[in-house]
This record gives structure tokens, C-alpha cells and sequence, in this order.
């Protein structure tokens, strides 16, 4: 069926039963477009009835497999197909860099230098699917006004065709795909003429003809003796699944790479056990021609730098790729990226050295580096404007990686460089994109000249993409880490203020697990002649926990300076917070010292209770009257209780993370941390903040802030 969509609502046009159609409609007018702008392939998409998605319907100029991620295609997806339909205009690709720029995702499955356009086909009214033609990289990089017009009006003209066919209820059958596949029978051992086969015959060097689909449709004598298998056997195959030395995804690349550019390709292979054959591939929009040859120049090499025999024959094995994928899964911060990348990736590639670079404000910003003698050299490229023409700008830019084999090969490009050397020989930057975007480049140096093949192109790339995914993720990491941090710093006093007859210590943990912020609190005021004191514990550990505390902190502070008493700052303070309406609880501690008068009096709403060390050393939990969390009750009351405050006692304060942990009952912890108020309750104030803040402490982390906030009286 023909799926539709009217105008920007995407209404869909109505089920139809199915009936013949005379002509292949889809097939015809992609031919003729194509045919009209010189194009090598193309597809047509049409919009699913029931659904907002791209089907593609036929596709002529290559086989069907090279588009397979591509089958069904979403209205939002960032290709441009969907681009075209959903926004109902032409999308222009003029080659392999604007595509690693707009449609990294596709760049990545497709990295060959090839133009494309894709155009909505449609009326005024209705889209009906839409349509892309790719051409060779040695298309200009302007589309003419030719092309254009060409390109719309076939647009047009299939739209219209489609709408006689929608109101005709006559559904489109499925079509199949425009190739040249010539038939394989009765096509052994001849090639045209029989006159042409002897030609062929004669030559010293093998020819093999491949279809689209990379099938053996001819092999002359010699190259079935250079490869080593019949010609019989070799008829109706494809190279790389009919000779096992060369079942390789890169050899089966190099093809796929000749038909989308239609430029010629090569690739060297090795014919066990030591035989270098040479195999370039000649494309046309028919298929390819392949002539291959001995490599001597590669085997003379290889006889005079054999590899040990138990040598790995990749650069990367799965198991090391797995691997590395895993050990990325763990790094947190930006800074773990590049530890890991330089322990694991680099030495696994051969690279001596490493820099990680990403953006900011228009400017190049080193996110990390290791290797480089002397760091300077490094540092010099930090905040360079990305407007600079340098190597590492452009393929952060750009997204597309750049392999330099030696100084010379970077210094004709970029002969700033000249002026700069880092003492390294060779270079590979690898372009880092994370969800649709360059996150930054990951520069690999060597010491010496490194040649980069194919197949080494190939695992870098691939080990670019895994590393971008763990930088972006890490980038995200250490965003959220600064801002928790600021925000909580700002949130919480920054110093205690000095109290007459009080000395005063605090100490803040953040939980483990999550952002690293949360909503204890802490205070003290000064209040004419006397001291307040606050410990609270929002529920949560985020951002809404955090911005509640610094309203609770703010009010009680407020409350405190206007001179009420510790039950009514509680009952205010648990109004205020029900009027916020944030669903959110608060359990609290409030205290209004007089330490001249050695007493303390106390209002509890649902906190763990005080300690209170006594200067002979004996210790007792604090059980206090009081009422339920704050945020519950509007009309709740909180009772008070005095207590003594002798010369030289300790009243420890703490939120449940200091108590609080999985397996382990809350009376032995309370127990637990009277026993270290007892044996080091006479050290300096600071130093038993920092000894009860350290037994709070576990191998797996906090799942809970801390808050601690000691409170001495002096003699």
C-alpha cells in the first residue's frame, strides 16, 4: 500500500485493497531520474500507511544490502531521506566530509567519497515518500540548477503519478531492483566473442569480471592459477567467501568501496603461506573489473621483516576489542578516558603517545595527554581557535579521521606544523562522534614512519566510536560533578561563624551514588549573646533535595535572627515547607545555646538524636521530645528539651548517613559511635569531625549523604 502524509498533520491516506498495476510506476521513473542527472544509484522511499516511516520500496545502482540499515527509515531519523520528506525540501550531501559532518551515522557505515541528494516526493498537499540519487566523489561540489530542476520535476511527476494511483485505489505491488546482473548461464570460460577470450587468455596477469553484487561472472586462466582455485569454483561466488585467505570484512570493503565512489580501489593480500597478490578493482555502474597481479615489491618486504610465526595476524583481535569496549564501560571522569586509552588502546594500536582534544567557546581545549616528552609542546595548542588550520581543529570539525605516514605527508598539508615538531614520525587523528556530533579527537603518535592499511583504518575508526561514546559519557560525568559541588558549596555555610564560649567544627560527605549532592544541612547564627544551631536531612540526593535544604537553611536562619523561640522556628519551618508544596520531607534538629548559663534547649522533628560526651568522658544519646518530619503536618507541634552543657562536653550532631548502613542495626551503630566519642572525644574538634566522618566509610560507597557538626563548650 501507499502510506501518506497530508501537509504537517502526517494524516494518512486510506487503506485500499490491492490491485495490478500495468507498469512498474517506482522502478521507471528512478531509472529516468537517474538516467536524466547521470546518477550511479538511488532509492525510493514511500511513507508506511499506519506509521510515521520511510519503507524504501526499490532501489536501483547497487545492491539492496549496502542501503540495509536504511530499510525503514523514521520520520525523525537524522538521514537525509527523512530530512527531505519531513522537512519537504532538497538535501544536498556534496561528499564524504559534509556527510561525516551532517550524517556522522552514515559516514560511519558508509566512509567512501560519494555525492548524494535526496528530495520529498510530493504535492502541495500530501507526502508521499521520498527519493535519494548518490553520484561518484568526483561529482562537483555544487549541485547545478540542471540537476535540480531535473530532480524536482521527477519528483513531481512521481507524486502526481502516486496521487491518480491513491484515488484509483490502485495499490503499488512491490517492485524489484534495478541491476545489471548479468546471467551466470552458459557463461563459463567465455567472455563476449570467443576471439576476446583468447585475448584475455594470452594476458600474463589475471582478470576476473564481478557483477554488482560482487559475484565472479568471468575468470580468465591466470588469475585462477594466482588465486588458486578452478574456474569452475570460482563462477557465481563472491572473492571473499569462496577463497578463505581472503574472507575478510576488509577486502569485501574495498568493493563496496568502488561502487559507491566508482573510483578505482586496491588492496594487497597475502596467499598462504608467503605469496603477495595485488587486486585492483575497476568499477563501472555495471559492475567491476579486477586484474590481479603479484605484489613482489610487498613480498620482497615481507621476506626481509617476516613476523614471528605466533605473531596475531590483526592489528586488534575481538577479544582485545571486547575488551577495551568493556574497560571503557568503567571510566567515570574525562581524565579515566584518557588513562584508559592510554594504558589499553594505545599500546594495543602501536602508538607510542596520545592527546584527547575537544571544544569550547569556538576554541581547542586538551582534555587530556600522555607520552609527550616534554607537555609544553601539548599545552601550546590549548584554547587555539578552532578557526586555526591544523590538523586536530579539522578533524574535530569535520568528523573525518586523517592518517599522516610521515612528517612529510603532514607538513605538505599543514606546513605550520614545520615550526612545531613534537619529535613523533607518524600521526592518526580519529575523529570522536557521540550521538550525531563530534565530542572531540583522539591524536595517536608513533615514533617512527607508520603506514596505515585498510584493515588498520578500519579498527581505529571503530575504536574512535567506542572511545567517544566513553568520552561523551564522561564529559557529561564531570559537568554534573562541578555543578553538584557548586551548587552544594554554595548551598552550605562556608565558614562557622565565631560563637563566644562555643567551639564549632562541621564536615559534609555527598553520597557516592548519583550526583554527588543532597540535602543535609547544617548551620550556626549568632543570636544576642547566644548560638543557634541547625542539622537537617532532605529526603533525596538531587538537585530539587538540594534547592529544598537551601530554603529550609535560609528559612531557619530567618526565623532564628527575629528572635523565636526553638519550637516555634520548628513549627514556621514545617509550614513554610508545606506551602512550598515540594512533596518532599525534612527531618531536623534544632538548639539555642547558652553557654553562659551551661544549657542547651532542643527541638527535634523526626532527626536521629544527639550525643552529648560529658568531660569525664562518658557519653549518652540525647533521646528528645519531639515531632514528625517537616512537611507533613501543618499543624504539628514540636516540643523543647533543656539539657545541661557543662564545660568541656561535646554535643555531637549527624544526619542517618552516619549511622546508616545496609546489615547493620541502628543501636550497635549508635552504640559504635558513642564508643569513638568516648576514646577520642578530647582530641581537637577538627580532628574527631574528620575521625567520625572517616569510620563512616564503606568499600562500596556512601548511599547516603553526611553531615556532621560538633559543638564544644569552653571553659
Amino acid at each position: 500500500m501507499v502510506g501518506v502524509s497530508d501537509g504537517q498533520d502526517s494524516a494518512q491516506a486510506p487503506a485500499t485493497t490491492r490491485t495490478r498495476v500495468g507498469r512498474p510506476l517506482l522502478s521507471l521513473a528512478l531509472a529516468s531520474m537517474m538516467d536524466e542527472v547521470h546518477a550511479h544509484s538511488g532509492a525510493v522511499y514511500l511513507r508506511a500507511a499506519d506509521e510515521p516511516v520511510l519503507e524504501m520500496a526499490v532501489m536501483a545502482g547497487l545492491p539492496r544490502a549496502f542501503a540495509a540499515p536504511w530499510e525503514r527509515v523514521g520520520l525523525g531519523a537524522p538521514v537525509p531521506v527523512a530530512d527531505a520528506a519531513r522537512e519537504r525540501r532538497l538535501v544536498w550531501v556534496s561528499g564524504e566530509e559534509e556527510m561525516a559532518r551532517l550524517y556522522p551515522r552514515i559516514s560511519v557505515v558508509l566512509p567512501y567519497p560519494f555525492a548524494l541528494a535526496a528530495l520529498p516526493v510530493a504535492t502541495d498537499s500530501t507526502v508521499y515518500g521520498a527519493v535519494f540519487v548518490t553520484w561518484p566523489g568526483s561529482h562537483p561540489p555544487d549541485l547545478s540548477e540542471r540537476e535540480r530542476t531535473h530532480l524536482a520535476a521527477a519528483c513531481d511527476r512521481l507524486a502526481t503519478r502516486l496521487a491518480r494511483a491513491l484515488e484509483d485505489s490502485v495499490p503499488l505491488l512491490p517492485e524489484p531492483d534495478l541491476l545489471a546482473a548479468p546471467s551466470l548461464a552458459g557463461a563459463a570460460g567465455t567472455l563476449g566473442t570467443v576471439e576476446s577470450a583468447r585475448m584475455v587468455a594470452r594476458l600474463p596477469y589475471g582478470l576476473c569480471s564481478l557483477d554488482l553484487h560482487g559475484r565472479i561472472c568471468f575468470a580468465n586462466a591466470a588469475a585462477a592459477e594466482l588465486i588458486g582455485i578452478p574456474v569452475s569454483q570460482l563462477l557465481g561466488t563472491q572473492l571473499w567467501a569462496s577463497v578463505p585467505w581472503l574472507n575478510d570484512p576488509v577486502y569485501e570493503d574495498r568493493y563496496r568501496a568502488a561502487l559507491f565512489s566508482q573510483q578505482t580501489t586496491s588492496f594487497v593480500a597475502l596467499r598462504p603461506p608467503a605469496d603477495w597478490l595485488s587486486f585492483r578493482l575497476y568499477p563501472s555502474t555495471t559492475g567491476l573489473s579486477v586484474r590481479v597481479t603479484r605484489a613482489r615489491a610487498v613480498a620482497e618486504m615481507n621476506r626481509r621483516h617476516r613476523p614471528p610465526a605466533d605473531a596475531p595476524t590483526r592489528l586488534v583481535t575481538i577479544s582485545q576489542l571486547l575488551s577495551l569496549a568493556s574497560s571503557l564501560t568503567e571510566a567515570v571522569g574525562v581524565q579515566d578516558v584518557v588513562q584508559l586509552v592510554a594504558d589499553e588502546i594505545a599500546p594495543a594500536v602501536g602508538s607510542q603517545a596520545l592527546v584527547v582534544l575537544g571544544s569550547r567557546a569556538g576554541r581547542l581545549h586538551v582534555l587530556g595527554h600522555h607520552g609527550y616528552p616534554d607537555a609544553s609542546f601539548v599545552e601550546q595548542f590549548d584554547g587555539l581557535p578552532m578557526t586555526e588550520r591544523t590538523p586536530g581543529t579539522h578533524a574535530l570539525t569535520t568528523g573525518v579521521p586523517a592518517f599522516f605516514e610521515d612528517r612529510q605527508q603532514l607538513e605538505r598539508l599543514y606546513p605550520v606544523r614545520e615550526a612545531t615538531p613534537d619529535g613523533f614520525a607518524a600521526w592518526a587523528y580519529l575523529p570522536l562522534i557521540a550521538s550525531g556530533r563530534p565530542v572531540g579527537t583522539v591524536v595517536l603518535a608513533y615514533t617512527e614512519p607508520h603506514t596505515f592499511p585498510a584493515d588498520e583504518r578500519s579498527v581505529l575508526t571503530s575504536m574512535g566510536g567506542l572511545i567517544a561514546q566513553a568520552l561523551e559519557r564522561a564529559m557529561l560525568y564531570d559537568a554534573k560533578h562541578h555543578l553538584a559541588h557548586g551548587l552544594q558549596a554554595a548551598l552550605l555555610p562556608h565558614s562557622l561563624p565565631p560563637l563566644p564560649g562555643i567551639e564549632a567544627a562541621a564536615r559534609y560527605l555527598p553520597a557516592t551514588q548519583g550526583m554527588d549532592i543532597g540535602g543535609d544541612f547544617y548551620d550556626l547564627v549568632p543570636v544576642q549573646g547566644q548560638a543557634a544551631a541547625v542539622i537537617g536531612d532532605v529526603q533525596g540526593h538531587n538537585v530539587t533535595a538540594a534547592g529544598l535544604m537551601g530554603q529550609i537553611r535560609t528559612a531557619v536562619r530567618a526565623y532564628t535572627t527575629v528572635g523565636q523561640p526553638p519550637e516555634e522556628v520548628m513549627r514556621s519551618t514545617n509550614r513554610l515547607l508545606i506551602d512550598l508544596g515540594a512533596e518532599l520531607f525534612a527531618s531536623c534538629l534544632y538548639l539555642r545555646l547558652d553557654p553562659e548559663r551551661g544549657r542547651a534547649v532542643m527541638a527535634r522533628a523526626g532527626h536521629p538524636p544527639p550525643l552529648l560526651r560529658r568531660p569525664d568522658g562518658k557519653v549518652r544519646v540525647l533521646d528528645l521530645a519531639g515531632g514528625p518530619l517537616l512537611g507533613i503536618d501543618g499543624s504539628a507541634g514540636y516540643q523543647t528539651t533543656e539539657v545541661d552543657l557543662a564545660p568541656g562536653s561535646v554535643l555531637a550532631l549527624y544526619t542517618d548517613g552516619l549511622i546508616e548502613s545496609p546489615g547493620i542495626d541502628i543501636e550497635d551503630a549508635l552504640a559504635e559511635l558513642g564508643n569513638l566519642l568516648t576514646t577520642a572525644g578530647d582530641a581537637p574538634l577538627d580532628a574527631l569531625a574528620d575521625h567520625l566522618v572517616e569510620s563512616a566509610a564503606l568499600p562500596r560507597g556512601r548511599a547516603d549523604d553526611v553531615a556532621v557538626l560538633l559543638l564544644r563548650a569552653e571553659d
